[in-house]
């Protein structure tokens, strides 16, 4: 197929291979139906959706902001590209889960000293001059918490009212393809039998991810297990595993594709931001996001199709997308440098290693650099066969090297980034790549910036024992974690007051937009388990929601007791960085790329 420059370059290689090379990819045939021959693409376009709707055999779901999630055969992938209106097309990618009390360290519990320990759906919880704080009591009554994950737990106490009704209002379980109301959920709770509850409302959360984020953002820590005594209440009978915003309301998606329990990809994610937003604005109440769920691939610059479209989300009615960094801090899966240029009869290159682990199935490796610089890329094996300098050519190059077909790909800037990718996917010929350490040797002829990047897929899906020996811990976000106004949370270990080192680091690539801009506590944080009790749990993924349900707070100051009817989106963002606690002795300057401007600090935040 003909490569297109709206087409990324991830795409272009994938529909320049065979079927039975992208079947062993790690990256190339996410997106891909082999059953109807058709791929569902991110598109971003202008004017009217109508000429893609026209392609023979083509579906196309428009969201907000210009963006569409189409669905389409593999030969009228070039005629979609060459609509004048479509702009630019992406591929979908997988999104990886991000793997005592945290409350008052970031001065929750002095706003909530007199909430109730049971909370109704009419009742007032607290009023403009409440004991605790001069801002009054704030639960996020009257703001939505919309959590994009794994699912929920529908049937928890946490989750509920004290009179058994649910504080759900929205649950789309993107695997079944159904959206459940609150209605049909109150219906389930109330069947005493299992059984009917979940034919009558059969969404499940398998992993656990989502009950847990959905608690620490929004639960109401009634859960069955961790209800009474020292292990669920506090001196004073309130639940001491109370999320932030216990009277908020949810919207629930559960991102996946129907019959796969694999992850999730880039294009659910999309339109489950849409879903929530366009819900948010149909019941006219804001609404806090929480996302916690990331991947590597990208520039690391704001530019990809998922980034963008949460900037453009971002401006859409009332809202707050808050993003956990991501836990790629320590994992060595980027590494850096900078290249010079030569001088006459002088070696200036460089070498970059990785070790490639036992039983590696499949590997993709991403090398980033500006346009203007060109620089030869050899590569070695473990058994030192080497292969390269390649060269900028179009179209996949393809080599057999250490028991493996490697395809490398040079893309080109987008209208939107001057930054240049070279793609190198390793494909075993056998079962397995060949472990040991292979070797990317740069070698510089015409330099003008420098710089270079390299990412692994996101660590968790890769073995223990493959990583870059010469590890870069900074720009270790994942994406859309780098998206500009998104709040992009890091993890800190409120228990040692210190640095949680799996937090994935800013700032951006060729770019110092502060990110992240606050951590949260995201180390051993007691969540709700699907079925009940709570249990500990470790990430980013669980230092988000600590931001969002605190947005709410926010949000339900400013818009729902009228002191701010402007306290969303950016406001919200300069609140909170505002409040940040600074730690870590005297010597650290603020903000930093570790934990931006500081710990969340929510009482700092507000004014009085």
């Amino acid at each position: 197929m003909e490569n297109s420059q709206k087409l990324e370059n991830l795409l272009n290689l994938a529909l320049d291979t065979k079927e039975e090379e992208r079947e062993k990819s790690q990256a190339l045939q996410v997106g891909y139906d082999e059953n109807s021959g058709k791929w569902e693409l991110i598109v971003r376009y202008h004017g009217s959706a109508d000429g893609m709707r026209s392609l023979p055999g083509t579906q196309v779901e428009t969201l907000l902001g210009g963006y569409a999630v189409v669905w389409t055969p593999e030969e009228q992938i070039d005629v979609l590209a060459a609509l004048p209106e479509v702009e630019y097309v992406e591929k979908p990618k997988w999104l990886l889960y991000e793997v005592e009390s945290g409350k008052a360290v970031s001065c929750i519990d002095v706003l909530q000293q007199d909430l109730p320990s049971r909370l109704f759906p009419g009742d007032e919880t607290g009023g403009e001059g409440g004991l605790a704080s001069p801002v009054g009591t704030l639960s996020g009554r009257g703001v939505l918490v919309a959590v994009l994950d794994s699912g929920i737990d529908y049937t928890l106490p946490e989750f509920r009212w004290a009179d058994g009704s649910s504080r759900i209002l929205g649950l789309w379980d993107q695997t079944l393809s159904l959206e459940f109301t609150k209605e049909q959920i109150d219906e389930a709770l109330a069947a005493s039998d299992p059984e009917k509850r979940y034919r009558l409302v059969p969404s499940r959360d398998l992993s656990g991810h989502g009950t847990a984020v959905a608690g620490i953002a929004a639960g109401g820590g009634q859960t069955t297990g961790g209800e009474t005594g020292s292990q669920g209440q506090t001196g004073g009978g309130i639940p001491r595993y109370r999320g932030v915003a216990p009277a908020s309301e949810l919207l629930v998606v559960k991102l996946g594709t129907p019959g796969e329990r694999s992850f999730p990809r880039t294009t659910e994610l999309m339109r489950g931001l849409d879903y929530v937003l366009r819900k948010a604005q149909e019941l006219n109440r804001p609404v806090a996001v929480n996302i916690s769920i990331g991947n590597n691939y990208g520039s690391h610059d704001g530019t990809t199709l998922l980034e963008t479209f949460v900037d453009e989300a971002a401006g859409f009615s009332p809202n707050c997308i808050v993003i956990g960094s991501g836990n790629e801090g320590g994992a060595a899966g980027h590494s850096s440098g900078v290249l010079e240029q030569p001088l006459p009869g002088t070696d200036r290159s460089q070498l970059v290693e990785l070790s490639v682990g036992v039983y590696e199935t499949a590997l993709s490796v991403q090398l980033w650099k500006s346009y203007v610089d060109s620089f030869g890329v050899e590569l070695s094996a473990p058994d030192g066969v080497s292969v390269g300098p390649f060269r900028p050519e179009q179209g996949p190059q393809r080599y057999v090297l250490g028991g493996a077909e490697v395809l490398i790909y040079y893309g080109e800037p987008k209208p939107h980034s001057r930054s240049q990718e070279i793609f190198l996917d390793f494909i075993p010929r056998a079962t397995y790549l060949e472990s040991g350490v292979w070797k990317f040797r740069l070698i510089p002829e015409k330099i003008v910036e420098g710089r270079y990047d390299f990412w692994l897929p996101g660590t968790s899906i890769l073995n223990r024992g493959t990583r870059f020996l010469r590890q870069t811990q900074d720009v270790t976000l994942t994406i859309p974690s780098t998206a500009a106004r998104a709040i992009t949370v890091g993890a800190y270990d409120s228990r040692r007051d210190s640095y949680a080192e799996f937090s994935g680091r800013g700032y951006l690539r060729n770019l110092d937009l502060v990110k992240p801009e606050l951590v949260a506590p995201g180390v051993e944080i007691m969540a709700p388990r699907v079925g009940g009790g709570y249990g500990p749990q470790t990430g980013t993924s669980f230092a988000a929601p600590f931001v969002t349900g605190s947005a709410a707070l926010l949000m339900e100051w400013g818009m729902v007791k009228g002191n701010d009817p402007y306290l969303y989106g950016e406001k919200v963002k300069a609140y909170l960085t505002r409040g940040a606690r600074q730690f870590g002795g005297g010597g650290l300057r603020f903000p930093n790329n570790r934990v931006g401007y500081g710990a969340l600090c929510v009482r700092g935040s507000l004014p009085g």
